[in-house]
C-alpha cells in the first residue's frame, strides 16, 4: 500500500496512543478512552466517506493498515463500516463504538415485517458498543444498547466477541434501505484483510529485529542461513497479502466480489504461515505475554475467521471462475 498523508497521520497517532501497555489494559477489560477519543477527533471513523460509492476506501485502508501495525484494541473497521452502512440508509447514529452483524451464507437473520429475530454466536465488540448495526437483504437496522442481549465472550485476541440474541419489533425510524448485505459482507472481509496486512508487517518486523539482535554462537541468529530462509518465506507471504489488499482497494466497488475474496483468502493463508515462522524465529521469548509478538499473531488468528475463513472465500472464488465457462476464464483473469 502506498504511503500517504493519511497513513502517516494514523501511524503517528497509533504509535502514541496504542502502546503495549494500552493494548494489555484493553485486553484486561479497560476501555482505551484516550485512544478512542483521538481516533474520533481525527475523523477516522468516517474514512469510508458519505457518498454513494466507496470514494473513501483508500483513506480507510491507510488508517486500518496502520491500526493493524499497532494492534489497535478498538472496533475500528467495524465502526467504519457500520457508520457507512447506516448513513447510506439515512439512520441517526449514536456517538461511540458500533458493532456489526451482516447476513451471509454463514449467518441467517429473520426479519418479518419489523420484527427481527436472531441468535448470533459471535459479534465482535457487541458488549461494548453503543449500538448494533444489522445488514440483511437491502435493509439496514439500528439497535441501540439495551435493545439486544450481548453475552460476553472473548476472541483469540482477547477482545470482546459476544453472543447476541435479538427478538423484538424494530421501530420504523431505525430501519432503512441501503447496501445489499452481500456487498457489506465483502467489504467487511476486505477491511479485515487490510488490518491483517498491517499486522503481518508488524510481526515480520519484530522477527527481523529480533534475529538481528539475538546473538547465538558468537553472531546474530539472522546470519544463519536457516533463519534467513524462514524470514524470506515470511516476507514473501507478507508481500503477497499486501499486494492482494492493495489490488482490492484499487478495484473498489468495480470488482469487489473477486478482489475482496482474493484479498481475504490471501491474507488468511499468510496469517497462518507467518505466525508459525515468526514464533519459531523468536523461540521461547515469543510465547511469553511480556513480548509484544502475541498482540499481532493472536489478532491474525482471530481476524482470519471473521467475515469468512479461507475455505469460504476459496469456494466463492471457485464459483466466480466456474461461472465464466471454459472460453471466458482467461479473459476474466486477464482483466484483473
Amino acid at each position: 500500500m502506498s504511503e500517504t498523508l493519511v497513513f502517516d497521520t494514523a501511524e503517528r497517532l497509533f504509535a502514541d496512543h496504542s502502546t503495549p501497555a494500552v493494548v494489555n489494559a484493553a485486553e484486561a477489560g479497560t476501555w482505551p478512552e484516550a485512544l478512542w477519543d483521538a481516533v474520533a477527533s481525527a475523523g477516522f471513523l468516517d474514512a469510508l466517506g458519505d457518498d454513494a460509492g466507496l470514494g473513501g476506501l483508500a483513506d480507510a485502508a491507510a488508517v486500518l493498515r496502520a491500526a493493524g501495525r499497532h494492534a489497535v484494541p478498538l472496533p475500528l473497521a467495524d465502526t467504519m463500516l457500520a457508520r457507512w452502512l447506516a448513513k447510506r440508509a439515512k439512520l441517526t447514529l449514536p456517538a461511540g463504538p458500533l458493532a456489526l452483524a451482516v447476513e451471509s451464507a454463514e449467518l441467517r437473520l429473520d426479519l418479518r415485517g419489523n420484527r427481527l429475530s436472531a441468535e448470533i454466536s459471535a459479534v465482535p465488540w457487541a458488549s461494548t458498543a453503543e449500538a448494533l448495526v444489522v445488514s440483511l437483504g437491502d435493509k439496514v437496522l439500528l439497535l441501540r444498547k439495551g435493545e439486544f442481549e450481548a453475552r460476553r465472550g472473548r476472541s483469540l485476541a482477547g477482545e470482546p466477541n459476544d453472543a447476541v440474541s435479538i427478538d423484538r419489533e424494530v421501530p420504523a425510524a431505525s430501519i432503512g434501505t441501503g447496501v445489499e448485505a452481500a456487498i457489506a459482507f465483502r467489504l467487511g472481509a476486505l477491511l479485515r484483510a487490510i488490518e491483517m496486512a498491517g499486522a503481518l508487517e508488524a510481526a515480520l518486523q519484530l522477527a527481523v529485529t529480533y534475529a538481528n539482535d539475538r546473538v547465538q554462537f558468537g553472531r546474530p541468529i539472522g546470519k544463519f542461513q536457516a533463519i534467513q530462509q524462514q524470514l524470506a518465506l515470511a516476507a514473501e507471504q507478507v508481500a503477497a497479502a499486501g499486494v492482494a489488499a492493495d489490488a482490492a482497494v484499487s478495484a473498489g466497488a468495480v470488482d469487489l466480489a473477486f478482489s475482496a475474496a482474493a484479498a481475504k483468502l490471501r491474507a488468511g493463508e499468510a496469517a497462518g504461515k507467518v505466525a508459525d515462522i515468526v514464533h519459531q524465529v523468536h523461540g521461547a521469548i515469543g510465547f511469553t505475554h511480556e513480548h509484544r509478538l502475541h498482540h499481532f499473531t493472536r489478532r491474525l488468528w482471530s481476524w482470519r475467521d471473521e467475515f469468512g475463513h479461507e475455505s469460504f472465500w476459496a469456494a466463492e472464488l471457485g464459483r466466480l471462475v466456474a461461472a465464466q465457462g471454459a472460453d471466458g476464464l482467461w479473459p476474466f483473469l486477464a482483466a484483473r
